[in-house]
């Protein structure tokens, strides 16, 4: 409830804090042109008359192997909806598979936590000894080892986006950044980059306002739900709020890349506010003003679903309604449906592992 009320929901803030932006120029490769026409060259021979060194430039230019005087027109992206197909398909199995996943996941982490009882009380006889000074390695094993299931989560999510950031500023992986790690309906590559642009920041400002409020809402979610559950969750998320952007974005016709975490963010602070509406928060700035987290939810939804009306292109609204959705759905809807019943899918698994289902039990966790 404290990491809450410390989070940033003014709205100006929070579009700073979990917006999906569209690339600016710096991340664009686009070739400028002079305004006027040009003349399609006529195929003839050279005329009477001509000196013989202009009737070979004639014939030069006719063969098409002079330079042309302006560069050649981009081609304007066209927009297919048959193209929504595969990244439906990917959205639908990605989402299964993240589900599934993190079923067998949650299987073996409860299995492993009886083999390791030993482990533990070794653990306990080593807190009680003397601890080197100065030993770096130990430091860092005591700070992690404070941190909360859900701290321990984020960590690795912030750093994975980190680690993102800095490729963003390697030149020669500009072209593979451009193309992987920004969606973009009209791209080739269609699939793989509605999940790696959710970890994809190009600016230092967007990755910090983002992988905040993914702190400031993350813990009480992994505290809910569990690593496993919250991990496919948020994955999903940003998978499924990408192929929200490709819709948006091949009806309206504005084609583009954009990325971030933005999506998959917005899903996690909808689950907080549809699960905890009565929660009280607080604006970072503000913070003697107070609102509930149900206010704020509907407050960023009518907002996004303005924007995704009027227009406004300075931010992804359609990335961020699709994740808001997702969140509220699967808060209401899809727990129930998707994660309570996967036991036949974890017996099944277990069956595999103990190689048959008459020498390991029952299949129960």
């Amino acid at each position: 409830m404290m990491a809450l009320r410390g989070a940033v929901l003014f709205r100006r803030a929070a579009e700073g804090c979990c917006n999906k932006h569209y690339l600016t120029n710096r991340c664009t490769l686009q070739t400028q042109q002079r305004c006027g026409f040009r003349k399609v060259a006529k195929k003839a021979e050279p005329k009477k008359g001509l000196t013989e060194e202009a009737g070979q430039n004639e014939m030069v230019h006719n063969k098409g192997v002079a330079p042309l005087p302006y560069p050649p027109t981009p081609q304007k992206p066209t927009r297919s909806f048959g193209r929504l197909v595969k990244p439906f398909v990917f959205t639908i199995g990605f989402t299964g598979c993240s589900f599934g996943g993190a079923a067998i996941w949650q299987y073996e982490s409860l299995k492993s936590h009886v083999r390791y009882f030993d482990e533990v009380k070794a653990d306990w006889l080593e807190k009680i000894r003397p601890q080197k000074q100065g030993d770096f390695r130990k430091q860092v094993n005591q700070w992690w080892n404070s941190l909360s299931e859900g701290q321990k989560t984020v960590t690795g999510i912030i750093a994975a986006n980190a680690l993102v950031f800095c490729c963003w500023r390697i030149p020669s992986l500009q072209r593979s950044m451009m193309k992987y790690f920004t969606s973009n309906p009209s791209s080739k590559a269609l699939c793989w980059p509605m999940l790696l642009s959710t970890f994809s920041h190009y600016s230092f400002f967007h990755l910090a306002t983002n992988m905040y409020v993914l702190w400031s809402f993350s813990s009480s979610m992994v505290n809910m739900m569990g690593k496993e559950q919250f991990m496919a969750l948020y994955l999903s998320a940003g998978v499924i709020s990408t192929f929200f952007s490709y819709v948006s974005k091949t009806v309206t016709g504005r084609l583009g890349p954009s990325l971030g975490a933005s999506g998959a963010i917005m899903t996690v602070l909808a689950a907080v506010c549809t699960k905890m509406p009565e929660a009280k928060l607080a604006i970072i700035f503000l913070p003697m003003y107070t609102f509930t987290a149900g206010n704020a939810l509907k407050a960023i939804v009518a907002l996004d679903t303005t924007g995704l009306i009027l227009g406004w292109r300075f931010f992804d609204h359609a990335a961020h309604l699709g994740g808001a959705l997702f969140g509220i759905w699967y808060i209401l809807y899809g727990h129930e449906l998707i994660w309570k019943n996967r036991e036949p899918l974890v017996k099944l698994w277990h069956d595999f592992r103990t190689r048959g289902p008459g020498t390991g039990g029952d299949g129960t966790i």
